[in-house]
Formats: C-alpha cells, sequence, structure tokens
C-alpha cells in the first residue's frame, strides 16, 4: 500500500513537471514568434511624408506652393489620396479604360486636358453613379444642368449616362465658365459649386483668385484634390504605386449600330447581336428601362463590345509589361 501511495506521489510530481515545462516552453516560444513579428514590422513597415513638387500646374495655370495654405491644403489631399490606396488603384485602372475616351472629346472642344482628373474626381470613372443629391453618371450632372446642357433626360432615356455625351455637355459647361472668369482654375471650381454661388463668393470677398477664395469645404479641397490625383496618375512609382501595364483595364474595343425605333425586347436584340442582356445595359446605361421606347423615331447609337473583346486574354494579348518595374533604387 505505502509503495503504490510512493508511486502515486511520483506520477503526480511527473506530470505536473512536464506541465510545467510545457506551459514555459510555450511562452517561451510565444514571446520569441512575437520578437519576431515586432522585429519584422519595424524593418518592413514604413510610411513616408509626401513631397510636394516645385512647380504644379493646373490646365496651364501655376499653382503657389510657396503660400503654407495652398501647400498644406495639397498636402492634404497626397496624403489621402496616396495612402487611401485601394480607391487610388481603382482609379489608375480606370483612368486607363476611360481617359482614351474623354481626351480627343477635351481637344475637340479645346478643353485643357487637365480636366479628364476632373472628371475622374468627380466621380472615379464609375459611370453609374449617383451622388446622395442625385447627381449622375462620370462628370456628375444634375437633372437641370444636365438638360441645359442638351442631354435628354426622362424616365426613358437618361444621357447623362452616356460617357460620349456627358463629356461633350460637361465640355460645354466648363467653356461657358471660362468664358465668365477668363480662368481655368475659376471654371473648374464652379463645375463643383455652380457658376453663380463662385460669382457670388468672389463678389462678396473681392477677390478672383480661387487660392484665396473662402468657400464651403467641399469646394476649398475640389482643385487640391484635382491636382493631387493628375501627380498621381502621371507618376504612380513617385507614390508607391506599382502597377504592371496588364494590371490596368485597357479600353474595350466597341461599334455602334444605329437606331431610330422602338426596342421591346432588349434582352431578344442582345441575342440577336451575340452579346448578353447584362453588356447591353453595361455599355448603354442611358437606356433606364428594359425596353428602348422611341415613339419619336429619334435617332440614337448603341454601344456594343466588339466580337472577341470580352474575353480577358484577347484584350491583354498585345500588352507588354516593363521587365524593370520594380528598377528602381527604392524597390531594391
Amino acid at each position: 500500500m505505502l509503495f503504490n501511495k510512493k508511486i502515486f506521489i511520483v506520477l503526480i510530481v511527473f506530470v505536473f513537471s512536464v506541465l510545467l515545462f510545457t506551459l514555459f516552453n510555450f511562452s517561451t516560444v510565444k514571446q520569441d514568434i512575437d520578437l519576431n513579428y515586432q522585429e519584422a514590422f519595424y524593418k518592413n513597415y514604413k510610411i513616408f511624408a509626401i513631397e510636394i513638387p516645385d512647380n504644379i500646374e493646373f490646365a496651364g495655370e501655376k499653382v503657389n506652393t510657396k503660400r503654407f495654405d495652398i501647400r498644406d491644403a495639397l498636402d492634404r489631399e497626397l496624403l489621402i489620396n496616396t495612402y487611401w490606396q485601394s480607391q487610388t488603384i481603382m482609379m489608375i485602372k480606370k483612368a486607363n479604360r476611360f481617359f482614351p475616351l474623354v481626351e480627343p472629346i477635351l481637344k475637340k472642344y479645346n478643353v485643357p486636358d487637365d480636366f479628364k482628373y476632373l472628371g475622374l474626381a468627380e466621380s472615379g470613372f464609375f459611370n453609374n453613379l449617383v451622388s446622395p443629391a442625385g447627381a449622375a453618371g462620370i462628370w456628375q450632372f444634375m437633372k437641370e444642368s444636365g438638360s441645359k446642357y442638351g442631354l435628354e433626360i426622362n424616365e426613358n432615356i437618361d444621357e447623362r449616362y452616356n460617357p460620349e455625351k456627358a463629356t461633350e455637355a460637361a465640355c460645354k459647361y466648363i467653356l461657358d465658365s471660362y468664358k465668365i472668369y477668363k480662368n481655368w482654375t475659376l471654371a473648374a471650381a464652379s463645375y463643383n459649386v455652380g457658376i453663380g454661388a463662385l460669382t457670388k463668393q468672389m463678389e462678396l470677398q473681392k477677390s478672383v483668385d480661387y487660392y484665396s477664395l473662402f468657400l464651403n469645404n467641399e469646394t476649398s479641397r475640389y482643385i487640391y484634390r484635382i491636382i493631387a490625383l493628375k501627380l498621381i496618375i502621371s507618376n504612380p512609382k513617385n507614390f508607391g504605386f506599382y502597377l504592371r501595364k496588364k494590371d490596368l483595364y485597357p479600353p474595350i474595343p466597341t461599334y455602334t449600330i444605329k437606331v431610330d425605333s422602338s426596342i421591346k425586347d432588349l434582352a431578344g436584340f442582345a441575342k440577336k447581336i451575340k452579346i448578353n442582356y447584362k453588356l447591353l445595359r453595361e455599355f448603354n446605361m442611358w437606356i433606364r428601362k428594359p425596353i428602348l421606347e422611341n415613339s419619336a423615331n429619334k435617332t440614337y447609337y448603341l454601344t456594343i463590345p466588339k466580337e472577341g473583346y470580352i474575353n480577358y486574354d484577347t484584350l491583354y494579348s498585345n500588352i507588354v509589361d516593363e521587365p524593370l518595374l520594380f528598377s528602381d533604387s527604392i524597390a531594391k
């Protein structure tokens, strides 16, 4: 009996010792893992301030970054758009698809090329975007201003969602504004706040300089955000964005179909032209219903993706990436 008791005590001591050793060893391993994790964090995780270029222009008009208030405001937008990486990467990708559509129209109307960044700032080039106030499309037109500049807007057709026509309408607005202010920066600011509201503040504050006006929060940041996007997208590597050409969204080759009558079955029509209903609607968001009502026999043009270019491999077949994408000194 005494012998059994001694064995029992020895077993308890042994088990207890094993448990202590295990706990101590686990704690040591966990400490080592945590220490290694912290060392890796300190070594690899770095956030840098943004270097602001000395010479900055918007639409050929110089931005005086020697003024502290201008420099601070631009720095804010550069920081936000540099470190809100997911949104900015999406903008860089979508710009590659939409800039080739927007740029020729700006050129046609003699509107400076920098205004493509205004469109990007307005919507991120999400054509189905609708603001809480009801502004729609890539140029975020309200119904009243869209109609004023020639866009058809009703329950069946809404050309604010037609990228080409909306871009033309935006050019007309910008040119009207430029005629009043003789200044592209003020014309751009008026796109956000409206010509009447901007003119009222200029008269009240006795200033014709956007950068010297005390405006509402959104409009006071508006030009700086556009400039920040211009700087980042023009030179993404300077701000830490390394995208390969194949990472960008390529333009989709399309053709147009002339329509001068109603289409009562868009799904059936899509099948006839060998695409699906979803793509027909996405490429023609200006059609707001499952049918195209056209009792007045107006002429419309449907945009259709060319056959074969729905396929990812076909779209990217001619894209050649830079072999030394990460060859700069920082990335080595």
